[in-house]
């Protein structure tokens, strides 16, 4: 049976699942990476990625994920399309459910991420990339000088829209409600901002810009009045939140009142064996880099696991 038992198992293939693959390949440890329902995670839907080390001209999103995959490969990492339908961490090794098949596996490294909220529209999908964005931090150079939206009515909107200030001409805060969900400080700062309008009792109808692959406005209705009207924009930013993929593991490791993965000494869950890493353990950073780090963590740690425990 030994023979069938993996030395590491990586769920995700984002920036965090990838590092892990990288370390934990270079170890001789031949992980087997699932790459799950998005594989590449957030950056397979971002186009240039212009804070990432080491590309002093930027490289688009898709690119450093499949550079990343390849030099993950050539260690021997082994990737495998599949979704974890379960697993259970109460046994040893470990048992992960994988469609009709079982694996096995000594250590577990958890990079499954988090997927941005979306509105569902049609034409909100086929501007990812191309205006509509979920990162400010990532994507707010890129329009400098420009009129910008951003949905929302907590405190990740009100974070989102005033960063976006710093880069923007005006930034335009739309809500679906007339009350907001932000803490009173958040919105405080936000409403005393110069750069920030609000427009609540609205809502998204239609993203503009499909044909040309650029965002050139929105279709937007007032709820109350049931008005529509066009706002003239050259950016969306999603401020609704992020789902973490974490739910498989709910009842066997310790996740937040949002579904995020409790971690202790940066990438520990409670089970021995098991590491967290990448956005479905942070909530506050979210970033290509730290996710690697993150990834870079969790791989030392199951090296050292496995050094302790024999392999």
């Amino acid at each position: 049976m030994s023979d069938t038992i993996r030395d590491t198992v990586i769920i995700g293939s984002g920036c965090a699942g990838l590092t892990a693959a990288i370390y934990t390949a270079r170890a001789n440890l031949k992980p087997l990476v699932l790459e799950g329902h998005e594989p590449g995670g957030q950056l397979s839907i971002t186009t240039l990625v212009e804070n990432f080390p080491g590309w002093p001209e930027g490289i688009q999103g898709p690119q450093l994920i499949e550079n990343m995959k390849l030099q993950a490969t050539r260690f021997g990492a082994e990737f495998r399309m599949g979704h974890l339908a379960s697993a259970d961490l109460s046994k040893r090794p470990f048992a992960l459910k994988i469609g009709s098949e079982t694996i096995h596996t000594r250590t577990l490294i958890i990079a499954s991420g988090a997927s941005a909220r979306w509105l569902g529209l049609p034409s909100e999908q086929a501007l990812i990339g191309h205006g509509v964005s979920s990162c400010a931090t990532c994507d707010g150079f890129f329009f400098s000088g420009r009129e910008i939206a951003v949905v929302g009515g907590g405190d990740s909107a009100m974070e989102e829209a005033l960063f976006l200030t710093r880069f923007a001409e005006k930034v335009t805060l739309l809500h679906r409600r007339e009350q907001f969900r932000a803490s009173r400080i958040m919105l405080d700062r936000a409403i005393a901002h110069p750069k920030i309008q609000f427009r609540a009792n609205t809502i998204i109808e239609e993203v503009l810009g499909v044909e040309q692959k650029e965002v050139s406005g929105l279709r937007i209705r007032d709820i109350v009045t049931n008005e529509e009207s066009t706002l003239p924009i050259s950016g969306l930013f999603l401020g609704i939140g992020h789902i973490p993929n974490a739910k498989m593991f709910e009842g066997q490791i310790d996740l937040d009142e949002d579904g995020y993965i409790k971690t202790h000494d940066s990438v520990f869950t409670r089970v021995a064996g098991v590491y967290a890493c990448g956005d479905v353990q942070d909530r506050r950073y979210r970033q290509a880099i730290t996710a690697a780090g993150s990834g870079c963590m969790a791989a030392l740690e199951v090296e050292k696991y496995l050094e302790e425990h024999g392999r």
